[in-house]
């Protein structure tokens, strides 16, 4: 086996635990619609939508939330010496409430939606399991 062929199986590898991971996450409550992994430049690594879930942006908004979104958490990690790190953060939209949770070792960031009428204690729970599962 050369080189590129251990890089190759290498990522291929990753991918699929990112995967079996998302997998993992969905079935952590009904509630959740779509689960994430994001790299720190907001690049989906894997993704996955609840089944017979219409997902709400096209792919184009979509890659432009998520850029957004690992943006907006690259800037409050400059706060982390003065007030922590960041544990997780939660956006309540008209349609969705959206979570975000860097992961421990802050190289992906885990991009969730539920159904908007989640509860605080659903979101809780979400947070939790999935803080338990990485």
């Amino acid at each position: 086996m050369n080189n590129n062929d251990t890089i190759n199986s290498t990522a291929d590898a990753a991918k699929l635990s990112f995967q079996s991971k998302c997998v993992e996450f969905l079935n952590i409550s009904n509630k959740i619609r779509y689960i994430g992994i994001l790299n720190k430049f907001g690049r989906t690594i894997s993704g996955k939508l609840r089944k017979d879930t219409k997902p709400l942006l096209s792919p184009d908004q979509a890659r432009d939330e998520h850029f957004i979104e690992s943006v907006r958490q690259q800037l409050r990690n400059s706060f982390d010496g003065s007030i922590g790190k960041t544990q997780f953060s939660i956006t309540k939209n008209e349609f969705v409430i959206l979570i975000l949770i860097p992961s421990k070792n802050q190289d992906v960031l885990y991009y969730l939606t539920t159904d908007n009428d989640a509860t605080l204690a659903d979101v809780n729970d979400i947070i939790t399991k999935v803080k338990a599962l990485e």
